[in-house]
């Protein structure tokens, strides 16, 4: 995810996508574990993989899912760090709740994409 804007980028332009069609699912120190929100756009909050997609990408007006895993008692960048990459603390039942209401999140940003272009006039 750290160097994800490397992939993504030449993506974005092989298929032509404005910025605001490209859809990133991401983890959120900043969120409770299990609380997912979608928006377009917003800051990085020193996130590495939305630093990596804003330089390649050339802006952060992209749409998102962010998944909370919640924050660990210390802001020492190491202990973070090993807490966001780390095994999750919660039961594989919990996660795995929290993964398909992910997932039906990201389909419902992506229905609401969908009737959004078709809703456009065609050049």
């Amino acid at each position: 995810m750290n160097d994800a804007g490397r992939s993504v980028g030449p993506a974005r332009g092989s298929y032509k996508l404005p910025l605001d069609r490209v859809l990133v699912v991401h983890d959120e120190i900043d969120l409770p574990f299990g609380e997912i929100r979608s928006r377009l756009g917003g800051g990085l909050a020193g996130h590495n993989g939305l630093k990596s997609l804003k330089r390649e990408l050339g802006g952060t007006e992209f749409q998102r899912v962010r998944i909370g895993v919640g924050r660990p008692d210390s802001t020492d960048p190491e202990i973070v760090a090993g807490y966001v990459l780390g095994r999750f603390r919660q039961s594989p039942a919990e996660v795995e709740e929290v993964v398909g209401r992910a997932c039906a999140e990201v389909e419902r940003v992506i229905a609401e994409q969908a009737a959004a272009a078709a809703e456009e006039p065609s050049e």
